[in-house]
This record gives structure tokens, C-alpha cells and sequence, in this order.
């Protein structure tokens, strides 16, 4: 957002020099002359004509029972066309699409997560048809048929599998941070991936149908049902025209000066009040995206400034979205760090997710790998290798029976771990454990959104019970295991149904829904996929969880920046109305010192690009 402070700088130059052209214009009798020359006839349809989209929007909103800031200057045009004094209109009008020109750099942008989700979609399926692999259409598939997945393709149905196994990675539809082993009786879902094995998978849902298919539905209803969040400029406009129109009313009846009248309503009714909002709103998402930031709309900026329940998915959000070796349990008299090469000596080819992070382990520790003999992948299980001429077995508990009789093993299942065992020779010598891990700044960020008010604080994930309770324990905050899309969004649902302003912070494509339907929902930039960025109304654009208070701080700074330019337009218009309501500020004149305040705005919005956030 480099342009905000260039585009402040050139709002001010177009505001500043319309200023002079129309008080030196009208100190120099050329607007008397222009009207003599014109027909008012000719100069009504020219502000008919300018201003006719913004009147037509503000006619709509009449019919609602709306008042908006455009309002007000609506009737500052009216109330110069009643008098005659069309140039007077123009001007007003050219302000109002000044201001304009300022939102329409503060609006969000086009969505594209629907569209990129229906990209992510699975376009073919290998169904078994007449005895042979027949691949076609995913539309073409019907419920009931058997669906073929060979090693390392997208399972394009919701199913049971009947036949093989394989390691799914369904991260992006459950949010499981560990892949799961699929057998005979497993459900699959769509858009997952068969990683190591094949399958064939009865199926249960197609397209629209399926989990996959639910979600994209879930994130068109939110985009669409979302409540807009009002402008406080808008508030403040249906309390300010009353005493406006009243002020104008009083000045007609004592004095019966049309024109002093038509004068109050002009000078009262300010463009500042549109450009109180989308001005601070630029400069803000300017200073935001200095910080990592990337605010899509200044609606949630106002959200964000009054939110009180925070809402957080686990996988890739709070933790890191791999897995780790967390604990090495020698049990045969071995050191932590025999036990550790043996276990990534028999992975050292492997493609499992685990095997990864058991070679990683051993690459942090500088251990030397041995060179694994009769490697053979065992599907669902784990792996078979010869390491230094013995024979060695790591998978999970099932490939050794007598590890679930161990006492540091259940306890380490309990905690949620997933558990490698390692066998030598068919006996049991040890096990690791392996977990997605807490990223090490978010204690402090959650203190720190504590104070900020966001005490309300709830863990929402697709993972497993035992895993969920060792992250919220941790944290120390409440949670919800085991959701799906839908239900996340359900949960935002309710908090909003109770009046809360909700903040969804996540990363998935399962949490997109939930990002699009909360008030403001934060995607992990970085990490996070493509479609619960596009989904989400502000981005990280590094995985920064210290970046979600910023973000909390500089919402609020913006939402007092915004009272204040309301606030010192008001004062400005007060003394502005009583002048005109007195004869003493003609009406060209009122016209052009609504640009006055406009100055004053940029000001103080441009202080936002120029101060750090403070802890506040």
C-alpha cells in the first residue's frame, strides 16, 4: 500500500486548489457571470447528470429509511437548485465524487475464492465400469459406483473404501494436521489426496454433494448473507440532518431569506462527512500493510475495532501444520540418539509425512543415516528395512501388538501424540512420538488480545479430541473438537446471533466459510491456502501471530481517527451554519468551504501512515 500517502498528498492538492479557484472565482464576479451566460436549464441537467449516480444510491437508501452521509449533501443540492444557484451545485457535486474517488481506493477487492475453489475441485474420476477402469466426468459418476485412486491422486468422491489402503492427506477438509491411514470401511472425502497406496472407494456423495462441494456452497451463502457493518459516518448523518434541516427551517421563518437559507443547508451539509471514513481508511491500510497487513475494506477495520470473541482454527493457525518428533523413548537400554538413527535409517526413502519428521529430527541432531536394505513399505503399517544387518520395523501401534501394554505409550496417546514403535528383530525397543507443534509467539499474542478486550477466546478444530485438549490445555482456553466446514460456520453463527462481533483466524480451505461468515476473518497468509486468503477480510503476510493485535491496535486508532474528523467537521459546520444562517457566508462561498474541512481530514487521517501502532 505504498499509494496511500501519494494519493493523501493528491486529494489534498484537488480539494486545496478547487478551494482557491472557487473563492478567487467568486471574489472576482466570474461565477455571476457564468450563470448569466448559462441556462438554468442547461446547468440543472449538467448537476443532473454529474450527480445522478450518487442521488439515485441516496433515493434508495430513502426508501429503506436510510440516511447516509451522502444524504446530506444531496440536500446541500436541492436546497442551491431551489435558490437557482446552479453553479452552487456543481461544486457540491464535484466534492461528492471527490469523496467517492477517495472510498473506491478503500474498497475491497473482487472475490475470487469461489472460483479458485471450483479450480481446486476434482474434474475426473476412474470408475470401475463392465469389469475396467472407465475415467470420465466427475458429474458422470452416480452414487453407488466404485471409484479407483492410484498413488498420489486426488480422491475426487465422498466414499467408504472398500479395498487397499493408502495414507490420505485430508488436511484441507478436516484440518487433521496428521495423515490418516485408510483401510477397508474408511470414509474419504473429496479433494483429499491418496499420498502412499491405492484405493477403490464406494461412493457416498458427488460435486455438490460432497464435503468439498459444501464448502464452496458455504462460502457463496456468507459472502452474501454477511451483514454489512455501518458506517459511522452514516450513524452520524441520520442524528446531524434534523438539526441541519431544523437550523434551515428557523432561518427561513425569522429572516425569510431564501438564500441564507439554501446557504445553512449547503455549508451544513459537507462532503467531509463522506470523506471522514474512506480517507483514515486509506491511510490505515497503508500503515497496515508496512506491518505485514493486508486489510481488503474499511468495513472491517470498523469490525475488527469493536470485536470481542475470537475464534481460532488449530492446524497451520496455532501450530505449525507439520509434525515433529516431540518425544524418543529408548526402551532397551539404548541412548535417545541410537534409538533415533535406527528409526531414520529404516525411513530414509520413505514419503511418508512421519517418516519426514523422524529424518528431520535426526538431520537436526547430526546424525549419520545407515543405508536401509530390503526397504519395503508396508500399507497402512509402516515401513521394513535392514539396518546394520538387523531387521527393523516403525509404524504405528498395530505393527507391534505389545506397545499398546506400555505405560509411557498410552500416556503419550493420551496426550493426543501420533506414535511411530520401533521393533529390531521383531522386538519392541522404543517409540517416538510425534505432534504439530504450538507456534512459540502465540501465548504472548493471546495475552496480549486479552488486554486488548478479546477475552472471549475458543479453539475450533477438525482434529481429534485428545490432540485438541493438549493445545487448549496448554492455551488454556476452551475448545471444539473434531468440526467440519460447517459446523465452524455454525459456531460463528451463534456467537453472532448473540450480538458478539466475531474474529475467525484460520488458514484452510475447511476454514474459508467460517473466515467469509465471521465479522473479520484473518487467513495465515504465508502458510495459508490460497482460498481461505481470498475468503478471509485481512491476510498475514507473514505467519506472525505478534500480527493480529497490530492489526486489533491499529483498527481502534483508525475508529478514533474517523470520530475525530467527524467530530471537527461538525464544530467546522456548526460555525459555518450559524454564519450563513445570518447572512454574513454567501452561498458560493458556503459551498466552497466544505472544502476546509476536507484539509483538516487529510491531516489528521495522514498522521496514521506516520505513527507506530502503540500498546493500547
Amino acid at each position: 500500500m505504498a499509494f496511500a500517502r501519494p494519493v493523501l498528498t493528491l486529494f489534498g492538492l484537488v480539494v486545496g486548489l478547487v478551494l482557491l479557484v472557487v473563492v478567487v472565482g467568486e471574489w472576482l464576479g466570474a461565477f455571476e457571470r457564468l450563470t448569466d451566460r448559462v441556462p438554468f436549464a442547461v446547468g440543472l441537467l449538467l448537476v443532473l447528470a454529474g450527480g445522478f449516480p450518487i442521488f439515485y444510491n441516496v433515493g434508495r437508501a430513502a426508501l429503506r429509511r436510510k440516511v447516509t452521509s451522502h444524504t446530506l449533501m444531496t440536500v446541500g443540492v436541492t436546497a442551491a437548485l431551489v435558490v437557482g444557484e446552479w453553479p452552487v451545485a456543481a461544486v457540491v457535486v464535484l466534492f461528492m465524487h471527490t469523496a467517492n474517488y477517495a472510498e473506491r481506493f478503500t474498497t475491497e477487492r473482487a472475490r475470487r475464492a469461489v472460483r479458485e475453489l471450483t479450480a481446486l475441485a476434482p474434474k475426473t474420476a476412474r470408475v470401475m465400469r463392465d469389469q475396467a477402469e472407465v475415467q470420465v466426468p466427475v458429474g458422470q459418476v452416480r452414487v453407488g459406483e466404485t471409484v479407483v485412486v492410484r498413488p498420489g491422486e486426488q480422491i475426487p468422491v465422498d466414499g467408504t473404501v472398500t479395498a487397499g489402503h493408502a495414507t490420505v492427506d485430508q488436511a484441507a477438509i478436516t484440518g487433521e494436521s496428521m495423515p490418516v491411514e485408510a483401510g477397508p470401511g474408511a470414509r474419504v472425502f473429496a479433494a483429499s489426496f491418496a499420498r502412499l497406496g491405492s484405493l477403490r472407494v464406494q461412493v457416498t456423495a458427488v460435486g455438490a454433494d460432497s464435503t468439498f462441494g459444501r464448502v464452496i456452497t458455504l462460502v457463496e451463502q456468507a459472502e452474501t448473507h454477511r451483514a454489512p457493518v455501518q458506517r459511522i459516518a452514516d450513524r452520524f448523518s441520520a442524528y446531524y440532518l434534523p438539526v441541519v434541516v431544523t437550523v434551515a427551517v428557523l432561518t427561513f421563518l425569522l429572516s425569510g431569506d431564501a438564500l441564507a437559507t439554501a446557504a445553512v443547508l449547503v455549508v451544513a451539509c459537507s462532503c467531509s462527512f463522506a470523506m471522514a471514513t474512506p480517507v483514515a481508511v486509506l491511510a490505515s491500510v497503508g500503515a497496515a500493510a508496512k506491518h505485514g497487513l493486508l486489510i481488503k475494506g474499511g468495513r472491517y477495520i470498523e469490525a475488527l475495532a469493536k470485536a470481542d470473541v475470537l475464534l481460532i482454527d488449530k492446524t497451520g493457525t496455532l501450530t505449525l501444520g507439520r509434525p515433529q518428533i516431540t518425544d524418543i523413548i529408548p526402551l532397551d537400554g539404548r541412548t535417545d540418539a541410537e534409538l533415533l538413527r535406527l528409526a531414520a535409517s529404516a525411513e530414509r526413502y520413505s514419503e511418508h509425512p512421519l517418516a519426514e519428521a523422524v529424518r528431520t529430527a535426526a538431520r537436526e541432531r547430526g546424525l549419520p543415516l545407515g543405508e536401509p536394505g530390503d526397504f519395503q513399505a508396508l500399507p497402512g503399517l509402516g515401513v521394513k528395512a535392514t539396518v546394520d544387518g538387523s531387521s527393523v520395523t516403525v509404524g504405528g501401534v498395530d505393527l507391534v501388538p505389545e506397545a499398546g501394554d506400555d505405560p509411557q505409550v498410552r500416556r503419550l496417546a493420551a496426550a493426543g501424540k501420533t506414535l511411530l514403535t520401533v521393533a529390531v528383530d521383531s522386538r519392541f525397543v522404543g517409540v517416538l512420538a510425534a505432534a504439530d507443534t504450538l507456534r512459540p509467539e502465540i501465548p504472548a499474542a493471546l495475552a496480549d488480545l486479552d488486554a486488548l478486550g478479546l477475552s472471549r477466546v475458543e479453539l475450533l478444530t477438525g482434529d481429534h479430541q485428545a490432540t485438541a485438549a493438549g493445545i487448549a490445555d496448554r492455551l488454556g482456553i476452551p475448545f471444539r473438537a473434531g468440526l467440519l466446514p460447517e459446523d465452524k460456520i455454525a459456531i460463528v453463527r451463534e456467537y453472532q446471533a448473540a450480538g458478539h462481533r466475531v474474529v475467525m483466524v484460520g488458514d484452510g480451505v475447511n476454514d474459508a466459510p467460517a473466515l467469509a461468515q465471521a465479522d473479520v476473518g484473518i487467513a495465515m497468509g504465508a502458510a495459508g491456502s490460497d482460498i481461505a486468503v481470498e475468503a478471509a477480510h485481512i491476510a498475514l503476510m507473514r505467519d506472525d501471530w505478534t500480527l493480529i493485535p497490530q492489526a486489533v491496535r491499529i483498527a481502534r486508532r483508525t475508529a478514533r481517527a474517523i470520530k475525530i474528523n467527524i467530530g471537527f467537521t461538525a464544530g467546522y459546520n456548526a460555525v459555518g451554519l450559524s454564519l450563513a444562517a445570518v447572512g454574513i457566508l454567501p452561498m458560493m462561498v458556503a459551498a466552497a468551504a466544505q472544502s476546509l474541512p476536507d484539509l483538516g481530514i487529510l491531516a489528521n487521517s495522514a498522521r496514521l501512515l506516520r505513527r507506530p501502532a502503540s500498546r493500547t
